[in-house]
């Protein structure tokens, strides 16, 4: 039996007629799990088409997860599920509520037809390029993290160009990539500016930056708001064996830097947002209500979701920074 049918004057580009021939097939059950595409050279032939129009459409199905290939045997069906017109791969830097938020907007808004299969890097180079490498030819999209790891850009340049989306921090090295990203240095300096009000009544403001998850456009965004308004400030990698002074305002993108603070404050029996103050990065639930509302610089992890979603459905390649506000809470 004929697989692939081919009509001329349809205005359907032929290697997206193969796909659907293919696809056919397995509706009909005319090809079933395990069995042998007609070869490229095959189609090739009969059709009078060139290698790579044949090679474009295989390659697209085996994206897919319809087809895979054996070297030198040729190709073969994977999986009758025809209904997934887009498989993709997601690697994520780690599972926190925030990229909960993110994973579960995504997926909302990228609607039926899609498989997205999520990974984690956790800030480990060598795992980022083992799930690279792995994942390579095997989907139609690549949503990558890079955070801060320094040989990322390298490995991310090995995959398909036009289909690699960067989210959440990107850098020079990748404006070639479409993104929906974080302005980190802007959005520490816009919120604090915001709330500059609030800390005139501070003596000293103090960021707890490890400087290992953390993007360095907070750091820099910091030191650049407290040297243009005169401020007097110190940052450090760790909140251990100190006491908190009265006047001091901490800046702390770590949430188990905010426990330790506030535990330590406590024992010091002093009182948040009157002895001392506190802003934190990205906003929870729970943020809302502990020590009766924490203050926090947050993104709309949400919306980046929603944003992603929407680019890849459209096809758009753009570079999208997301919006950042400051929530002012009892603690400032």
């Amino acid at each position: 039996m004929k697989i692939i049918s081919i009509q001329n004057n349809l205005g359907i580009p032929k290697y997206k007629q193969i796909i659907h021939s293919v696809e056919k097939a397995i509706e009909e059950e005319n090809l079933k799990k395990g069995e042998k595409l007609p070869s490229v050279n095959k189609v090739c032939m009969e059709q009078s088409f060139s290698r790579d129009t044949v090679l474009q459409a295989y390659d697209e199905l085996k994206k897919r997860g319809i087809i895979y290939a054996i070297p030198g045997k040729g190709y073969y069906i994977k999986s009758t599920e025809t209904t997934i017109k887009q498989k993709i791969f997601l690697l994520f830097d780690e599972l926190n509520i925030f990229k909960e938020d993110l994973y579960n907007s995504f997926l909302k808004s990228v609607g039926k037809g899609v498989q997205v299969d999520i990974f984690f890097h956790h800030f480990n180079i060598h795992v980022f390029n083992k799930l690279i490498n792995d994942a390579n030819g095997n989907y139609t999209k690549y949503i990558i993290m890079p955070t801060n790891l320094k040989e990322a850009t390298a490995i991310i340049k090995t995959l398909p160009v036009n289909e690699v989306y960067i989210l959440d921090q990107t850098n020079p090295e990748l404006r070639m990539y479409p993104a929906v990203y974080q302005n980190h240095r802007k959005d520490i300096y816009d919120a604090l500016l915001k709330g500059k009000v609030q800390l005139k009544k501070y003596k000293k403001l103090i960021m707890i930056f490890p400087g290992f998850r953390e993007p360095l456009g907070m750091k820099e965004g910091f030191e650049k708001f407290c040297d243009d308004f005169s401020l007097q400030y110190e940052v450090i990698t760790k909140f251990s064996n100190r006491e908190i002074m009265r006047g001091e305002a901490y800046v702390i993108p770590n949430d188990r830097d905010l426990v330790v603070v506030i535990e330590t404050s406590k024992l010091q029996k002093l009182e948040l947002g009157v002895d001392y103050g506190i802003i934190s990065y990205n906003d929870t639930p729970l943020k809302k209500v502990v020590e009766n509302g924490i203050t926090t610089i947050s993104t709309n992890f949400e919306a980046m979701g929603t944003i992603l979603a929407q680019m890849i459905l459209k096809n758009k390649e753009e570079q999208i920074e997301n919006k950042c506000a400051l929530i002012l809470r009892n603690s400032l």
